[in-house]
Order: C-alpha cells, then sequence, then structure tokens
C-alpha cells in the first residue's frame, strides 16, 4: 500500500488541505473563464477536494489518481453528494497513455511528485482541446523539509522554468502568481504558486 493509500481516510480531515484548496479554487475562477459547458480533468486528484469545490462550474469532471484507495473515497462523496457528472478514475497517467480530451487540466501538489515532470506538461498539453487551459499549484523551491529526505520528491519549482518548459510543449498566455501559503507547527511556512497557461 502506498503513501497515499494509506493516508486516503484521514486526508479531509486536515484543515490545511481544505483551506488551500479554496484558495486555489478561488484563483482559478479569478484567472479563467470557466463555463458550465466545459470538460475538467483533475490529474492527481487525491479525495477530490478541489474539484468538489468546483463542481457546479463544469459539465462533466473526471477526477485521476494512480492511489486506489484515493479513487475510492472519491467515489464515496460523489455518491453521497449525487454528483454523477464526477468520474473517479484509477489510472496511472505517468505510465499509461489515456484517451480523451479536456477543456482544462488542473491539478495542486502533484507535479512534485511526478519523476518526469517535463513529459507530463507535454501529455496534458496532448489531452487538452483547442484553446484549453492548464492549472497547476505546488510548490516554490524549497530545501526538501517539505516532504523529508527520506521521500523522493522533487524539492518544489522555479515557476519560471516550468513556464519555459510549457512553451517549448505549445502553451500561450502563461503566468503564475503566489496562492497559497502552508504553515507547518514548526513555524516553516512553504508558499504556492498557481501557474495557468492556454493551448
Amino acid at each position: 500500500m502506498s503513501e497515499f493509500d494509506a493516508r486516503a481516510r484521514e486526508w479531509d480531515k486536515d484543515k490545511m488541505h481544505t483551506n488551500r484548496s479554496v484558495a486555489i479554487a478561488s484563483e482559478l475562477e479569478k484567472r479563467i473563464p470557466l463555463n458550465s459547458t466545459m470538460k475538467a480533468l483533475e490529474y492527481g486528484a487525491g479525495t477530490g477536494i478541489l474539484s468538489f469545490l468546483l463542481k457546479d462550474k463544469f459539465s462533466e469532471i473526471t477526477l485521476m489518481d494512480s492511489s486506489q484507495e484515493m479513487i475510492k473515497v472519491c467515489e464515496e462523496k460523489a455518491d453521497y453528494f449525487k454528483t454523477g457528472h464526477i468520474k473517479p478514475l484509477w489510472f496511472d497517467l505517468e505510465h499509461k497513455k489515456f484517451d480523451g480530451t479536456f477543456d482544462i487540466i488542473y491539478n495542486q501538489m502533484v507535479l512534485h511528485h511526478v519523476n518526469d515532470y517535463e513529459t507530463i506538461i507535454h501529455t496534458f498539453y496532448s489531452m487538452l482541446n483547442p484553446d484549453g487551459y492548464l492549472a497547476i499549484a505546488d510548490l516554490y523551491p524549497e530545501d526538501g523539509s517539505f516532504h523529508g529526505p527520506e521521500v523522493k520528491v522533487h524539492w518544489g519549482f522555479d515557476p519560471e522554468n516550468l513556464a519555459g518548459i510549457m512553451k517549448q510543449a505549445g502553451f500561450r498566455n502563461i503566468e503564475n502568481k503566489k496562492c497559497f501559503e502552508m504553515e507547518r507547527e514548526s513555524g516553516r511556512v512553504y508558499p504556492v504558486f498557481l501557474l495557468v497557461a492556454q493551448k
């Protein structure tokens, strides 16, 4: 069982997860002209906190995650909220090709867990419809203390470097800004950026 499988049942009890998602949802609504005809994909959706906040904004939302336990929680929430247009999907996009396109793809705190993040950005581009949007929320560069030395992840990102990769993939209208700060019990603060681009 993966770390995320093990934490799935407790994930929504962490108030910071909700606060972060509320901040990102608000920023998404300000920066992207969301409308109810759009098909959305949340990649690395976890328990879908962000997508359930945005559930009335899209015609259909696919919640994709490689953690089976996280997807089980998404299925239970979709059933509880009677959101038939929210489709949880257990799928590993890093290692499998997905057949389908979307008007918007978004994720939060996921990219630093993706080994080959440059490839996944190109994959997102190929999965977007013309003029579609990509939104990535993640950590600014940090010293590895966010997860600790035992966890193999990227230590945050310079959003300008990511913007360069997006340009190479074909994206345009690329913008970023700080959207949230996570404060740990230690007092350490980890800022989060939101990077938005258009196909």
